[in-house]
């Protein structure tokens, strides 16, 4: 479709955002974060534990990893398909307040109906679920970014996605260990909090899209945008792999973090050790996306920041190969939580600025938010069968290693943005 000035709707903005829709957009993120990670760090592997009866870590993991790859594939239908129909939506209460609202419900009553399986299919399938109703809700929270907030202001608000996360996985694994006991009663206090914290953002104002500019929407057309080629769209490209890889990288170095405690340092106080890794790397993520989210703002530079971060991630993972002792594990987990936090921020304000099309932010975005989630699921099936197969965890770190300078590398390659 094509206009002879941009509609207002499609405008990039120029009014910074005020401190109350940082501080509900904040509030919100803290509500997903704890929603989906407290059940991946505690509940589910709890869940699945009890029903597979087998105190063999590997086993535990490979089935665990095996429902988190399954709702991986439901990211990469969610997370493209939400964003293109919330570019299309004409509903008065804006494009993206709906989907806001249905995809915090499906989370929520998923989880709830979660906590209350007996059999492996059945938290399979409601997993999904939930993890599908986490990708519509945050497909079209992620594009609010580019709709509302500034070039200029991007880092710093993007850091209020990663800070929350790192606040949102100590106080959901806290609440659900000490607070909430029990796969039930901890499903359903998550999916209560998901749905009170995400509610003061559903008040703010969100642009309506007139009925007349609305793009024609057809299930070829789906398909066919879902590939953004990376020939007449090379900085989105570059951006998308650097993302892909960075992540992956980040996961294969701390989705197993407890059974390398456990097996590859033989440590007698595991859980306690990694709760203070944990708290560690949480510390430095908070620190990281905050400061260096809003100095990437003022110095009109994304890609420097993204290269660092990325080639400190590499060096924590070498680390964890080469000298594997709890000391080291600690610098290590600061250093992780440095270049991740500095990542989350930064990257997702770069990705804003490569997007090819403004009329299709939230399609772009959600297709840049696959590169997040997919590895995050599939991460503890590989981490556990490389782990497996080379009889250790020097191999899974070095990998980790690779992934993430790998990363680095890609984002060099970026040429639109500084």
């Amino acid at each position: 479709m094509t206009h002879t000035s941009t509609p207002a709707v499609f405008a990039e903005p120029t009014r910074r955002v005020p401190g109350r829709w940082i501080a509900a957009f904040a509030v919100a993120w803290l509500g997903v974060w704890m929603a989906q990670l407290a059940p991946i760090q505690k509940l589910l592997p709890d869940q699945v534990q009890a029903q597979l009866h087998t105190t063999y870590w590997v086993d535990n993991v490979v089935a665990f990893g095996i429902i988190s790859g399954i709702s991986g594939v439901c990211a990469i239908i969610a997370y493209p398909l939400t964003g293109a129909l919330s570019d299309r939506t004409t509903s008065r209460f804006g494009r993206r307040r709906p989907w806001i609202a249905g995809g915090a419900a499906l989370f929520a009553v998923s989880l709830v109906l979660l906590g209350v399986q007996t059999s492996m299919v059945g938290i399979g399938v409601f997993w999904s679920l939930a993890l599908t109703g986490f990708c519509v809700l945050t497909a079209a929270l992620t594009a609010t970014i580019s709709d509302q907030v500034p070039v200029d202001q991007r880092g710093y608000v993007s850091g209020w996605i990663s800070a929350p996360q790192a606040i949102g996985i100590i106080l959901g694994v806290s609440l659900v260990t000490y607070v909430f006991v029990g796969a039930l009663v901890g499903y359903t206090a998550m999916a209560v909090l998901l749905l009170v914290l995400v509610l003061p953002f559903l008040f703010l104002p969100d642009a309506v899209l007139p009925p007349h500019l609305r793009e024609r929407m057809t299930f070829r057309g789906i398909i066919e945008g879902l590939w953004i080629s990376p020939r007449e769209h090379p900085d989105f490209g570059w951006t998308l792999l650097s993302r892909v890889l960075v992540n992956f990288g980040n996961a294969f170095g701390t989705s197993l973090l407890l059974y390398f405690l456990e097996f590859g340092l033989h440590d007698t106080h595991a859980d306690d050790d990694l709760l203070v890794l944990i708290l560690i790397y949480m510390v430095f993520v908070i620190i990281a996306s905050l400061a260096l989210g809003r100095l990437s703002d003022r110095l009109g530079r994304r890609k420097a920041f993204v290269f660092v971060s990325s080639a400190l991630q590499g060096v924590a993972a070498l680390l964890l190969a080469f000298v594997p002792e709890l000391s080291v594990a600690m610098v290590a987990a600061g250093l992780l939580g440095l270049g991740y936090g500095c990542f989350l921020s930064v990257d997702q304000a770069l990705a804003t600025q490569v997007l090819p099309d403004p009329e299709n932010r939230g399609k772009d975005l959600g297709i840049m938010n696959i590169a997040t989630a997919v590895p995050q699921a599939m991460a503890p099936l590989f981490g556990a069968a490389i782990v497996a197969a080379l009889g250790g965890f020097v191999g899974l770190f070095v990998l980790s290693g690779v992934f993430a300078f790998a990363g680095a590398l890609a984002v060099a390659r970026v040429k639109a943005v500084r």
